[in-house]
């Protein structure tokens, strides 16, 4: 063990120079003497577990105190050992994340009376209770599922499949929320291998067979290019670099290809210097080969809320076969390897300010404010897979504030985003100036305002709207609140602390009566005298009917009104209505297409983002090897429609959209 010990300590003094050994002596000492006589399924001494821990901190290039901590982190949970003792001889900072790391293994109920579900949400509840006061609590426990992983071929087979799932489920996101792609890609790739053998067996087969190839294909163009950005006066380096096992796996799934139909197994990338020259060097690759169209990226200008930064661009090579080019400094290669490790730095005195961790730290205890309102383990379990999953989607405050959101976000979850209580009282919003439906999907560049009417709730139909953890979260607490869903019984609150007050943001109008008859739509016509129904207070979001009364003109109500539905009426005097931003027309699109292997899962897969209502669909062959794609989907808006038709044309294969009578299509049945 004293040899693996000195290389932890070697490692230690190559990525910190000014290192407290003396700490790092004192927490090995403690741990050996703390696991004497435990051993591992494997046979090895127990100790050999946490150096492993602490060594993947150190290549992490983490403080001494976090290695420390990494060295010490069972010694509470299967030693003698209390966090009393824990701070008497390593202070408190130490023993506090050590009772963290615990706490999150530690049930407070027997683990045979829970599902499987109701583990892993008391699991997660506690590492993010735990991780929302100090992150390095996070990053040891993903140290320690990462040496599981890499060992757990000694569990128990069943043992093994469960562990697996839950660490794609739960460690893959939140290692890759945390921006650590290092770990997030050995995680997915250990989990594919035990919960998937064959296709990871056939995966690292056909991988391994055009190595040679690959490897040559690599130097060509990394030399290439080398040469012409040298050319250039770009002071730059460049990688190629394959794609892991899991991440071909999944784009081989969701594509519905063979291996041999990827064209993007192989990627690369140019690190500079300074974030002009990753300008420059996109200015060369662009010159060298013509870019993708709607495959561009600037994560520089707009970086992603795990901190990550980088230019992506998809160029066509001369054979015609497309390339994934990423273009970033060296500080955002680290920051993309390492996510918030890298800007994880504890000195001498007062933390240093740094605005991108404290962004992430940000995240991190928002996220501890709404776990505290899903209670249900189904409910927690399905917010967090959510909102850890990778957002991609980036709108604006009318003042010009970002907001990150999950792909398929909706106005409701910027809403949420902004605040609880204007998600509460949201009837409406307009994106770039217009009014959009609720259920409208956010592209990024959306210019996002929120309507707000004081007497607004939710609605039970919103949980089917939101995509975002945080906005089910607090709809379902508000609607527990109002009686409309069943209350839960809630676990003991002592280990939380009280949530904070949120900030009042920017980007919301309080919408009055006048406001709310503006927006209504009655068989077409604006501006038309209407009341609205008392018995059911319509809203904007709320689907409505129009009734001509005798005497008060007319009058709106919900289409649920169940005293509507309950009073007779005439129907002759029942009038169409709806609210701005809300009418939906059929549009027909018709898609001609070349000869090209899977061009119509490369089509879905385009247009799966845009979540659109599909209505009719059908594929003919044509003459002259093309063949053509109809299909008939709802659009509220003409923009809709032309991002649709954008979006398709950069399918490869793809030669003509067009729009056509819904009736030409229908007919062709």
């Amino acid at each position: 063990m004293r040899t693996e010990f000195a290389k932890l300590l070697k490692l230690i003094r190559k990525n910190q120079v000014k290192a407290d050994e003396d700490l790092i002596r004192r927490a090995y000492r403690v741990a050996n003497d703390a696991h004497q006589g435990q051993a591992r399924l494997s046979g090895d001494p127990y100790i050999t577990h946490c150096i492993a821990v602490a060594r993947i901190l150190a290549q992490l290039d983490l403080d001494e105190v976090t290695i420390a901590a990494g060295l010490l982190h069972d010694v509470i949970e299967d030693c003698n050992m209390t966090p009393a003792q824990l701070k008497s001889e390593f202070g408190e900072e130490i023993a506090y994340i050590v009772d963290g790391v615990t706490k999150i293994s530690a049930l407070h109920v027997p683990t045979e009376v829970l599902t499987q579900a109701e583990k892993q949400a008391n699991n997660l509840r506690k590492m993010l209770v735990a991780t929302a006061k100090d992150v390095r609590v996070i990053l040891i426990k993903l140290a320690d599922r990462l040496h599981n992983m890499r060992t757990i071929e000694y569990l128990p087979e069943e043992k093994i499949k469960s562990i697996s799932r839950e660490t794609l489920d739960i460690y893959v996101p939140l290692a890759n929320r945390l921006g650590i792609a290092r770990w997030k890609w050995e995680l997915e790739d250990h989990a594919f291998h035990h919960l998937h053998p064959k296709e990871y067996k056939e995966m690292a087969r056909l991988v391994a067979m055009k190595r040679r190839e690959r490897e040559a294909w690599l130097t060509e163009t990394t030399h290439f290019l080398e040469t012409r950005l040298a050319e250039a006066e770009v002071d730059a380096r460049v990688i190629g670099r394959p794609k892991h096992l899991y991440s071909i796996f999944q784009k081989m799934v969701e594509q519905g290809k063979d291996f041999d139909e990827l064209m993007d197994v192989l990627a690369i990338r140019i690190v500079t210097q300074t974030v002009a020259a990753c300008y420059n060097a996109l200015g060369v690759v662009h010159q060298v080969w013509p870019p993708v169209p709607g495959r561009f990226k600037d994560y520089i200008a707009m970086p992603k809320i795990n901190m990550y930064q980088s230019i992506h661009t998809t160029v066509m090579q001369a054979n015609g076969q497309p390339l994934e080019i990423q273009i970033r400094t060296e500080e955002m290669d680290r920051t993309a390897r390492e996510g918030i490790a890298a800007h994880w730095s504890y000195k001498e005195g007062p933390r240093q300010k740094d605005q991108k961790l404290d962004s992430q730290l940000r995240w991190l205890r928002q996220m501890y404010e709404w776990i505290q309102d899903a209670h249900a383990p189904e409910e927690l379990l399905d917010s967090v897979r959510r909102e850890v999953g990778m957002s991609d989607v980036y709108v604006f405050t009318p003042k010009g504030e970002v907001k990150e959101l999950n792909a398929g976000a909706t106005p409701l979850d910027f809403a949420y985003a902004i605040h609880s209580d204007v998600g509460h009282k949201c009837i409406g919003a307009r994106v770039n100036g217009r009014m959009v439906p609720l259920r409208y999907h956010l592209q990024t560049g959306d210019m996002v305002e929120i309507l707000t009417s004081r007497s607004q709730t939710p609605h039970l139909d919103w949980l089917d709207i939101v995509v975002t953890g945080r906005a089910r979260s607090r709809i379902r607490q508000r609607l527990r609140e109002l009686g409309e869903l069943e209350p839960l019984d809630t676990e003991p609150r002592s280990d939380r602390d009280p949530p904070k007050p949120e900030p009042v943001k920017v980007g919301v109008r309080y919408v009055d009566e006048p406001t709310r008859k503006k927006l209504l739509r009655i068989d077409g016509f604006k501006n038309v005298d209407a009341q609205f129904a008392k018995c059911c207070d319509p809203m904007p979001g709320h689907a409505i009917i129009g009734y001509a009364t005798k005497g008060a003109g007319i009058t709106i109500h919900r289409g649920d009104c169940r005293n509507f539905a309950n009073t007779q009426r005439d129907h002759s005097r029942i009038l169409e209505a709806w609210w701005e931003g809300e009418e939906h027309a059929a549009v027909g699109m018709r898609v001609t297409l070349g000869q090209r292997p899977n061009v119509l899962a490369d089509i879905t897969n385009a247009m799966r983002p845009m979540n659109l209502s599909i209505t009719h669909a059908k594929y003919s062959p044509g003459e002259n090897g093309a063949n053509f794609f109809d299909f008939v989907f709802e659009a509220s808006d003409k923009d809709s429609v032309e991002r649709v038709s954008h979006t398709i044309r950069t399918v490869p294969g793809v030669k003509d959209v067009s729009t056509l009578p819904v009736e030409h299509l229908i007919r062709r049945k």
